[in-house]
C-alpha cells in the first residue's frame, strides 16, 4: 500500500470517527441546546437571567454542580471584562470556556492505541461495577490494539460470576485473540498471574485483565485488587502499567459516585466512559474530566468496535456544540 493510500485511509477513518462522535452525542446536544435556546429567547445580551438558564442547562446534561459553577464563573468574568456580550455569541463563548477548562484537566499519555517503549507486555487491569460495559470495553480495546498491529491476550480474572468468563471468551473469539481463564470460584490473582506469564511466553504486546465487578464492600475491593496487583508484580515488577476504570455515562451522577469509590479504593490511572450514545447526560464526561485528577482516556459512542474512541477534549467539545 502506497503512502497516499495510507493517508487516505487514515483520513477516512478519522472522518468516520468524528461522525460517530457527533451522532453519539446527539441526545445530549438536543436536550442541552433546547434549554440554551429557551434561555436566550427574547434576549439580546447575556445577563444574570440568561446565565441562570445556562446553569440549569449544564446541570441537566449532568455536567455536575462543581464543573457548572466553574464554567459560569468563567463566563461571568468575560461578561464583566467585555461589558457587552450578545446572546448570539453565547454558544461560542461556552465552547471556548469549556475547552479552556478542560485544557487544565489531566491529558492522555498516548494519542493512539499504542504502548510505551520498554513495557512489553503492557498490562492493563480493568475495574468497574457490573453492567457498565466493562467486558464490552475490554473486547473493543483488544480489537483496536490488534487493529493497530499489537498482539493481545485477555485474562478472565472475574471468577465470581460465571457469565463474566463466558462473555469475555465470546469477545476473545470475536476479536481473534487468546484468553487465559479458569473455572468459576478460582483465585482471581492466580488467573491474572497466569495471564501475564502466558503473555510473556507468547511475546504479546498487550494483556488486558478483567476483574470482579461486584464486591462486598470497599475494604474487600481494595484487598482483592491489591492482591492482584501484588501477584502480577511478582512476575513483572512494574505491572500493571494501567488501571482502567470503566464508567457508564448514561448513569450521570452515579458514574461520578462510582469514580469516587474506585479512586478511593485503588490507584486508578485512566478512565473509560461508555454508552454516551444512549443518553442525554453526556455532559458527565466534562464533570469527570474536570473533577478527577485522572485522564479520561476512552469514550464509547456506539455499538461498533470502532466506537470506542480515544478521548480528544477539543473534538468532544466541537461535537457537543455541532448543530448538524
Amino acid at each position: 500500500m502506497g503512502l497516499f493510500d495510507k493517508l487516505f485511509r487514515r483520513n477516512k477513518e478519522q472522518q468516520e470517527q468524528k461522525e460517530a462522535l457527533d451522532q453519539g452525542l446527539q441526545k445530549t446536544k438536543e436536550g442541552f441546546f433546547s434549554r440554551i435556546a429557551k434561555a436566550v429567547a427574547g434576549k439580546d445580551k447575556v445577563d444574570e437571567e440568561v446565565l441562570d438558564q445556562v446553569e440549569d442547562a449544564l446541570v441537566s446534561a449532568d455536567v455536575g454542580v462543581d464543573t457548572t459553577v466553574a464554567i459560569i464563573d468563567r463566563i461571568e468574568k468575560r461578561v464583566a471584562r467585555d461589558k457587552y456580550l450578545g446572546t448570539a455569541q453565547l454558544n461560542e463563548i461556552l465552547q471556548e470556556e469549556i475547552v479552556g477548562m478542560l485544557t487544565s484537566a489531566p491529558s492522555n499519555e498516548f494519542a493512539t492505541f499504542d504502548t510505551p517503549p520498554g513495557k512489553s507486555p503492557y498490562v492493563i487491569l480493568v475495574v468497574g461495577v457490573n453492567g457498565v460495559g466493562k467486558t464490552t470495553t475490554i473486547g473493543k480495546l483488544a480489537h483496536n490494539y490488534k487493529k493497530n498491529g499489537k498482539s493481545v491476550l485477555l485474562g478472565a480474572a472475574d471468577t465470581f460470576r460465571a457469565a463474566a468468563v463466558d462473555q469475555l471468551t465470546i469477545w476473545s473469539e470475536r476479536v481473534g485473540v487468546p484468553i487465559v481463564k479458569k473455572e468459576m470460584g478460582s483465585d482471581p490473582s492466580s488467573v491474572a498471574f497466569d495471564a501475564v506469564q502466558s503473555a510473556m511466553a507468547r511475546n504479546s504486546d498487550v494483556v488486558i485483565i478483567d476483574t470482579a465487578g461486584r464486591l462486598h464492600n470497599k475494604a474487600y475491593l481494595m484487598d482483592e485488587l491489591g492482591k492482584i496487583r501484588r501477584v502480577i508484580g511478582k512476575k513483572m515488577p512494574d505491572a500493571p502499567h494501567e488501571v482502567l476504570l470503566v464508567l457508564d455515562g448514561s448513569t450521570g451522577q452515579n458514574a461520578i459516585e462510582q469514580a469516587k469509590q474506585f479512586t478511593a479504593a485503588t490507584d486508578v490511572t485512566a478512565i473509560a466512559i461508555t454508552k454516551l450514545d444512549g443518553t442525554a447526560k453526556g455532559g458527565v464526561v466534562l464533570a469527570i474530566a474536570n473533577q478527577f485528577k485522572i485522564p479520561v482516556k476512552y469514550i464509547g459512542v456506539g455499538e461498533r468496535m470502532e466506537d470506542l474512541q480515544i478521548f480528544d477534549k477539543a473534538e468532544f467539545v466541537d461535537s457537543l456544540f455541532s448543530l448538524k
